[in-house]
């Protein structure tokens, strides 16, 4: 994890590498840059802390863990703290402590920071004018936004604006082009080639290292794409109808690719168990991809318990033909939205080729979902999560825990899974693979994305 250093003489706070010598005995160390910010620190004009990735711990109670997810999401965006608890079903009090016993932060200074340091970075890396950039930074007016940015970096956004450097600006031929800063090592090819290997047809498109997907704003249509950057940072240019809540897509797209998740008390507790130990040294900027749509990778996952992966996609792709939204003059063979909840609720999902069993189990999962009776929301407990999908008939409990590892859970596992199987029969293990996976917790869908990612290598050498 990123620790940042601040300077009580100076009251400013920076990153790792800053060339300032203080006295050690001047410094004050915070995990996250909203908490020194918090503690009346500012940021620091020459290593600009907010360029780098500042995710939060992992090894947080899952309740606080739950209640970022949300944050991120823009719960607090218009919502209150009472909102947030009421969502985790805890008084605002409780929540509060919660945060500054872990992460030195209230969820409201979180939030603020969040919206800041995203706000600073278009500043940097975009020509968006600041309106724009207000509101797609997720601020809910321009008096917030100036008070806000004051508050946090000392100056106006136009006196920040005024501040970038040269190299800072991204050009980009359409779209919007803007960094995703993320905290080495990170393994873009391995993430890359997960994705190629899950990637629905229509909606995803992997080509030359570059992932492109299709995604929906309130209906309208948008386009993503994300590529390697510099070795801090990769690159996301957004192709939107609009600009307003870009904050969201964006933070949405790191999380995606795992640039949100701090892995680094994952590989410490692996990097010496006897049988994935190996691995984890071998690449240890490997991460957990995460779905975009929470839905898309249920069905995805419903599908593939019947057929292989190269099955699963050919049906995932046949049910968009069939049901999802066209999206006509896009290229990489991008050509659809994936389809909604209501909308698969109400088809005849065998008309798409889809064995009986999978069509029967994601109807009846997607008017779950419709009417609000399942939450597949990443905010959703592991626990309540398996018992609210793994009810429905034909989803067994390993199938909810893929998809609960691609929302984000850590300590998932599909422990029934072809691929992990397949992985651990060549690392040796013989038994069941919840026995070997239990000295793995609570980082068991870290070692998870290893096992699948060896599992992946295996077929291809076949």
């Amino acid at each position: 994890m990123t620790t940042f250093s601040a300077v009580v003489t100076t009251g400013i706070y920076c990153r790792p590498g800053c060339g300032a010598k203080p006295l050690a005995e001047n410094v004050r160390t915070f995990e996250l840059a909203a908490s020194a910010e918090a503690a009346g620190f500012r940021a620091c004009l020459r290593c600009r802390p907010y360029r780098v990735a500042s995710p939060v711990a992992s090894d947080a109670p899952e309740l606080v863990c739950r209640a970022v997810q949300f944050i991120i999401d823009g719960v607090l965006d218009h919502g209150t703290e009472v909102t947030l608890g009421a969502r985790l079903a805890v008084s605002p009090r409780h929540l509060r402590r919660m945060f500054n016993d872990h992460l030195g932060v209230t969820p409201d200074q979180l939030a603020r920071s969040r919206r800041a340091h995203f706000a600073r970075r278009l500043l940097d890396d975009t020509d968006l004018a600041v309106a724009d950039v207000a509101f797609a930074s997720g601020f809910g007016s321009l008096r917030q936004f100036n008070r806000d940015m004051r508050e946090v970096f000392r100056a106006s956004p136009s006196e920040l604006r005024g501040r970038r450097r040269r190299a800072d600006r991204l050009a980009a031929d359409g779209g919007l082009l803007m960094r995703l800063p993320f905290q080495r090592p990170f393994d873009w090819d391995a993430i890359v080639g997960f994705l190629a290997v899950r990637a629905v047809p229509g909606v995803e498109s992997v080509e030359d290292r570059v992932y492109r997907r299709t995604i929906s704003l309130d209906g309208a249509a948008g386009v993503l794409e994300v590529h390697p950057g510099g070795d801090d940072h990769l690159l996301l240019r957004a192709h939107l109808p609009y600009w307003e809540g870009l904050i969201h897509v964006a933070e949405r797209a790191a999380r995606m690719v795992g640039i949100e998740a701090d892995t680094g008390p994952a590989v410490l507790h692996l990097a010496s168990d006897p049988t994935i130990g190996k691995l984890v040294t071998a690449r240890p900027g490997l991460r957990v991809p995460r779905a975009w749509g929470a839905l898309e990778a249920a069905v995805h996952t419903i599908v593939a318990q019947h057929s292989s992966l190269a099955q699963a996609r050919a049906h995932t792709g046949s049910l968009v033909r069939h049901f999802g939204q066209p999206v006509p003059n896009l290229t990489h063979g991008l050509t659809h939205l994936f389809p909604s909840a209501e909308v698969l609720a109400d088809a005849d999902l065998t008309q798409a080729g889809l064995p009986a069993l999978a069509a029967e189990a994601i109807a009846v999962l997607a008017a779950g979902v419709a009417a609000g009776h399942v939450t597949l929301e990443g905010g959703t407990g592991l626990a309540d999560l398996v018992a609210s999908v793994a009810a429905i008939p034909g989803i067994g409990v390993s199938a909810t825990h893929q998809i609960a590892l691609r929302l984000g859970h850590r300590d998932a596992f599909p422990e029934s899974d072809p691929h992990i199987l397949r992985a651990l029969r060549a690392l040796g293990v013989a038994g069941a693979a919840e026995e070997t996976a239990r000295r793995w917790r609570p980082w068991r869908a870290i070692a998870t994305a290893y096992l699948l990612t060896l599992g992946d290598q295996l077929i291809t050498r076949r």
